[in-house]
């Protein structure tokens, strides 16, 4: 984006809006594949001990962060969208 202008394109805005609630769904199905794999997995050792213990301390966590970020900015888009409709005059 060059110059000085702030604003956005209502459509677009509610595009990425739409975007980023699928990349949502994305990761969600992630964390679920991955849980409910380790649980369905006979594996004994210490390196699923290592894997379980990163998946649940750093991992799963990460991605749920990023399911959060993913919410909160795509909302945020379709409200912007809307918000510019509304002062644009066009519904």
């Amino acid at each position: 984006m060059s110059g000085s202008i702030i604003g956005a394109d209502p459509d677009q805005l509610e595009n990425l809006g739409a975007v980023l609630g699928r990349q949502r769904d994305a990761v969600e199905a992630i964390v679920t594949a991955v849980t409910l794999g380790l649980s369905a997995t006979t594996w004994v050792g210490p390196a699923r001990s290592a894997f379980e213990d990163d998946w649940q301390a750093s991992f799963q966590p990460a991605l749920r962060r990023l399911v959060e970020a993913f919410d909160v900015v795509a909302s945020d888009c379709r409200l912007r969208a809307d918000e510019l409709r509304r002062v644009m005059g066009r519904r």
